[in-house]
């Protein structure tokens, strides 16, 4: 088989939104040549195999490359996410990308794109149509762009055994159910099973007919608080002050999370039940009015077995039968919760410098790779961990203040901020003007309140470190 030779400045390995992200700054500021090495057919990573129903979870403005609007300015008019900005569906941004390679990468000239192939690591990747193998002169270094794969529901083989005469499927395969089974069983209590919830609601399934099996109760974000536009300068820099105050008069770890939740900062299903877990999920005022009327919801662990008569989960069992519908929400779209440095050498590992957003982390640390020498750069990008636990948010958040500091000591990194359309946060906060009573009494607030908070984070960061060992 005939071995191909290339060469280029950039190899970027995986065309996903992060890949995309960090070509496209590559692109806009600098001169350099560019591979873009993918093992799906077109670009946009996951959302090639995302389910049909699935949309972006926070505003679209936040979602893309930096240099291409993938929101069209609109707020939503109908629908759950009512009042708020819109979100782009899987459909949507699966055409966004397809765009921004076929309309500004290529026909650039310094872009090479070649899907359906398979990165073997040190240069070389395999076509998986010809089998044809790749051998690629790195000059510069190698983004490893798949680190932060996400896994969708589609792609997931179930952790449990699952009997053959048992009704089971992902969630993607909903809407192509002909008849009426005798219940939804919905498994998973993440993104996805809230996903799987409000479609079944808004297609008039009777919430008593759902069976939510939720292994931990998680804390959500309220989408409202999300919002990077002016009208809702209130609700998104506001949300940002009351969390710092909340944390500062916090006496403890469990208080704190009750001050955030009195703030309105954090929401949850069932009052009456302790969230374990943190994934940063959204959602809005109404998706969790209707999430609310799903009386039953199992929280007896993990499935360990889909039986005929029975589930069998890790606190106990409950009946079922082959009549009823077992949908798959469990998989875990948190694959690498370890950390490592993004700048190791030739090669960058793009991981999330900011909490929540992955797309404007690569876009960062391609600037950062760009515009600032090597001893610095990992410094600048400090790894804001992505969140399982309850822990994990005091880490993110500590980690986020951190590199938010850094970046505001840096005049040049400020002003990189503001044009960026990624960062809608500077911009807002920046568009306060000196008159504005209201706003600026919200700024001085989250200004007053983030050192005390920080120093809180750190407290109980090693009170928890003190306990483990």
């Amino acid at each position: 088989m005939t071995t191909f030779t290339h060469e280029t400045d950039y190899l970027i390995v995986g065309s996903g939104a992060v890949g995309m992200a960090f070509a496209d700054i590559l692109l806009t500021d600098s001169d350099a040549n560019i591979m873009i090495v993918d093992r799906f057919h077109k670009p946009g990573g996951h959302w090639n195999v995302a389910y049909p129903f699935v949309t972006l979870h926070q505003p679209s403005s936040f979602y893309g490359v930096s240099s291409r609007e993938l929101s069209k300015g609109c707020i939503d008019k109908v629908g759950l996410n009512k009042g708020l900005n819109e979100l782009a569906s899987g459909a949507e941004v699966s055409a966004y990308f397809d765009d921004v390679m076929r309309e500004q990468f290529l026909p650039s000239g310094r872009v090479q794109y070649f899907p359906m192939c398979d990165y073997k690591g040190d240069g070389k990747f395999v076509s998986s149509l010809t089998g044809e193998t790749h051998q690629v002169k790195v000059n510069k270094k190698t983004v490893d762009a798949t680190y932060l794969n996400t896994h969708v529901p589609s792609t997931h083989t179930p952790n449990f055994s699952i009997a053959a005469d048992v009704q089971f499927m992902p969630l993607n395969d909903l809407p192509k159910v002909t008849q009426p089974p005798a219940g939804y069983v919905v498994i998973g209590g993440g993104k996805t099973g809230i996903d799987a919830v409000l479609w079944l609601l808004e297609k008039n399934v009777n919430p008593d007919d759902i069976q939510w099996i939720m292994p931990r109760d998680a804390w959500l974000i309220d989408r409202q608080n999300t919002q990077p536009t002016e009208e809702f300068f209130v609700e998104s820099i506001g949300a940002q002050a009351a969390q710092m105050e909340a944390i500062a008069q916090s006496s403890s770890v469990e208080d704190m999370f009750d001050r955030l939740e009195k703030a309105g900062v954090f929401l949850r299903i069932d009052t009456n039940v302790q969230p374990e877990m943190f994934h940063g999920a959204t959602v809005s005022q109404m998706e969790l009015a209707e999430l609310r009327k799903v009386k039953n919801i199992i929280r007896k662990g993990r499935v360990t077995s889909l039986e005929s008569n029975q589930i069998v989960l890790e606190k106990g069992t409950i009946p079922t039968s082959t009549n009823h519908l077992h949908i798959d929400c469990s998989a875990s779209a948190l694959v690498n919760l370890e950390t490592k440095p993004i700048f190791e050498g030739n090669l960058i590992t793009p991981q999330t410098v900011r909490s929540y957003q992955p797309v404007f982390s690569a876009a960062f640390i391609a600037h950062i790779e760009l515009a600032y020498p090597e001893e610095v750069k990992n410094k600048i990008c400090n790894v804001v961990p992505l969140p399982n636990t309850l822990t994990d948010w005091l880490r993110l958040t500590a980690a986020f203040m951190m590199n938010q500091y850094i970046w505001s000591q840096d005049d040049n990194l400020r002003n990189w901020l503001l044009k960026n359309r990624l960062d809608g946060f500077s911009q807002l906060m920046r568009s306060v003007k000196d008159d504005e009573v209201e706003k600026q009494a919200i700024i001085q607030r989250l200004r007053e309140n983030a050192q005390p908070a920080m120093g809180k984070l750190q407290q109980y960061l090693a009170q928890i470190q003190s306990a483990a060992s």
